[in-house]
């Protein structure tokens, strides 16, 4: 492989695309949708009013599997804050060199490197989301759909520090949860008050108890709030929980304890109102997900490390359509979500590498393929 020139990644990652600055995403997904241009994708776009589009770029079909390769546009830094791009002779810096405008910059490169030796696509289509970063609410039905049409899913988020891929993620749930009770004079009508934050605080101890962290399960109370002042009975309060599980049974052992928790604190007066839910669901191992790590391996010819993260991302999305799913396909990097956010960039090219070569062998006749060389 030729050497990198960073030049065209720093481009894409000073392009503000912070979650929330549609404007922003959707330059940045103007300059995805010129970048791939030349590679013969027809273009779907997803329109939406407060976030950036959506952008599903199709391919021609043809003899072997049908591919989707899964990133996201967006970054977490608003304008005007983090938009600073830098490298030296090991790394690059900024936000979104690993997550995952870099991941991004991966996957193109690859596809440019199979336009070359086959002199077009088929088979591998790439969708790009735009709110991955704010917990993918509006794309996850989107995602859903388009997943379930594939053979195999690879996502392109960092790799890990010996450049695993990910085969599970825990699932993740987050709730606000708003109790009323009632205000009452605290020294001449104790009596006669319904105390939300007494009925938060029996509702923290609750939850917080459904935790198993030999079963890889946590529920944390992270935000509390609740009162008036310290002589007026407490008449509402609220708490923001997230429960985050590795394991179906987990899950619904812990979505149902913290509503029944929600039902169960009622009878004390106060009324509880329950909004949010699961967010992503778990992303597990299973047997076709093994069976596509094995192909991979054998294509490659040796085996990549896989792990476990606590994470999630749209690979929990994709996975849970039945359709198998490998993540971690982008650079190594760390500091991401900080401003010391960095890519390894001998990660890009043995990335590059790694996916042309699976691409390669899953989406085209094995009978037709050329050698692939390091010049390629």
């Amino acid at each position: 492989m030729d050497s990198l020139d960073f030049n065209e990644l720093a481009s894409l990652i000073r392009c503000n695309s912070y979650s929330k600055h549609k404007a922003g995403v959707d330059a940045h997904g103007e300059q995805m949708i010129e970048l791939a241009a030349p590679l013969g994708y027809t273009l779907t776009r997803y329109q939406r009013e407060h976030i950036g589009d959506h952008l599903l770029l199709r391919s021609p079909r043809g003899a072997g599997k049908k591919i989707l390769l899964l990133g996201h546009l967006d970054t977490v830094y608003p304008p005007d804050t983090f938009v600073e791009f830098s490298e030296d002779e090991e790394c690059v810096y900024g936000p979104g060199v690993c997550d995952m405008k870099g991941g991004n910059w991966v996957a193109l490169n690859a596809l440019r490197q199979l336009k070359r030796t086959y002199g077009k696509l088929h088979n591998i289509d790439w969708l790009l989301v735009s709110d991955e970063e704010i917990g993918s609410d509006d794309s996850k039905a989107l995602t859903t759909k388009i997943a379930k049409q594939y053979d195999a899913c690879l996502v392109f988020e960092a790799a890990g520090k010996n450049h695993e891929l990910v085969v599970a993620r825990k699932g993740i749930a987050t709730y606000t949860i708003t109790i009323t009770g009632k205000a009452a004079h605290a020294g001449n009508h104790y009596r006669d008050g319904i105390d939300a934050n007494f009925a938060l605080a029996n509702m923290l101890m609750e939850m917080s108890a459904l935790t198993d962290l030999k079963r890889g399960s946590t529920v944390n109370v992270g935000k509390i709030h609740g009162g008036i002042g310290a002589n007026t009975i407490s008449p509402s309060a609220t708490m923001v929980v997230e429960a985050r599980f590795t394991k179906a049974s987990e899950q619904q052992r812990l979505l149902e304890g913290i509503e029944n928790i929600c039902l169960a604190i009622e009878v004390t007066g106060v009324s509880v109102k329950l909004e949010g839910g699961l967010q992503r669901g778990v992303m597990a191992p299973t047997d076709k997900q093994s069976a596509l790590l094995s192909e991979i391996n054998e294509i490659l010819g040796y085996e990549l490390p896989v792990e476990h993260r606590g994470g999630v991302s749209d690979a929990n999305t994709a996975a849970a359509t039945g359709t198998p799913t490998l993540d971690g396909f982008g650079p190594y990097g760390d500091g991401d979500h900080t401003i010391h956010e960095r890519a390894l960039k001998s990660s890009f090219a043995l990335r590059i590498a790694q996916v042309t070569q699976i691409l390669a062998s899953l989406c085209y006749q094995a009978e037709s393929q050329p050698a692939l060389s390091d010049s390629d």
